[in-house]
């Protein structure tokens, strides 16, 4: 990537979830990138201590269970390039067995990650500019599941069918996805213990530790930057073999053009398909 490219100077990027974690790891990196940054999150104590440390930046709340708090989010805000959302950290009662999962519960977790993302991507789509770009968050559940996981694993893998779909349907307009493995952001070092179950779950590692909240937020700035991908699942964590392959990747070109040409080689660089998943993956911890 050349010198240039490497910049988001007169950009405008919106990051949902920019007030801690990964998201504001997004949110920093953008800024020191030379965007023009705005944060948002349910709460508007986070956003003002976020703002705090992102001088130059602007913040507003929005709640995404809610289509109204979108809807008047988006009225607020001038047209902008890139969209990041890091929002929808899972309630911790979802990690169970079927048989004691609650339904009510469940469903509730894909408001914010799946329908939440939908409905701003929706309303959004005619404020983001037409080169521009969105990057969900999904997770390493979605390809090497864990016993008692099976609805966040659900989740997170419709949230990477969702960017096959409207890859399709919003293009030119970018759609992918980064899928964070082990992260140390504040929710996982400041659980009792984290250290050492931290230690294990990399100890098998080429890289045996887990990724900062900057190393991911690099994934999240370069599908910006990277004019030429979508329909993109971005894995940064686990180790992956060469059988690794995950995006959405043999997209007809004719689903971007229009052109017919079915029977050619003539997919685009940044095409895929879930038929091109490989059965073995990462797992997200």
């Amino acid at each position: 990537m050349t010198e240039p490219m490497m910049s988001l100077a007169g950009k405008r990027v919106v990051v949902i979830g920019g007030t801690s974690g990964i998201g504001f790891a997004v949110a920093l990196l953008a800024r020191e990138l030379g965007a023009a940054l705005v944060i948002a999150s349910s709460k508007a104590s986070s956003v003002g201590s976020a703002l705090e440390r992102l001088p130059g930046a602007t913040g507003d709340v929005v709640d995404l269970k809610d289509e109204a708090s979108t809807t008047g989010f988006l009225g607020r805000l001038d047209p902008f390039d890139h969209l990041a959302i890091t929002a929808g950290e899972f309630d911790r009662r979802v990690f169970t067995s079927t048989e004691d999962l609650d339904l009510a519960l469940a469903r509730e977790a894909f408001e914010v990650r799946f329908w939440g993302a939908l409905a701003i991507i929706k309303h959004a789509r005619h404020i983001i500019a037409p080169n521009g770009s969105v990057t969900l968050t999904s997770g390493m559940l979605a390809h090497r599941p864990s016993k008692g996981s099976p609805l966040p694993t659900a989740v997170v893998g419709a949230v990477e069918h969702l960017v096959c779909g409207l890859a399709v349907d919003l293009a030119p307009l970018r759609i992918n996805a980064v899928c964070p493995g082990l992260t140390l952001t504040e929710l996982i070092t400041n659980r009792p213990g984290s250290a050492g179950r931290i230690e294990t779950a990399t100890a098998g590692l080429p890289l045996p530790r887990a990724a900062s909240p900057a190393e991911a937020a690099a994934a999240y700035i370069y599908l910006m930057l990277n004019g030429y991908l979508t329909g993109q699942i971005l894995p940064v964590g686990k180790a992956w073999t060469s059988s690794w392959t995950r995006s959405c990747r043999s997209f007809s070109a004719a689903a971007f053009s229009g052109a017919n040409m079915k029977g050619t080689d003539l997919e685009p660089l940044g095409s895929a398909h879930p038929r091109d998943r490989s059965a073995r993956h990462g797992r997200l911890m």
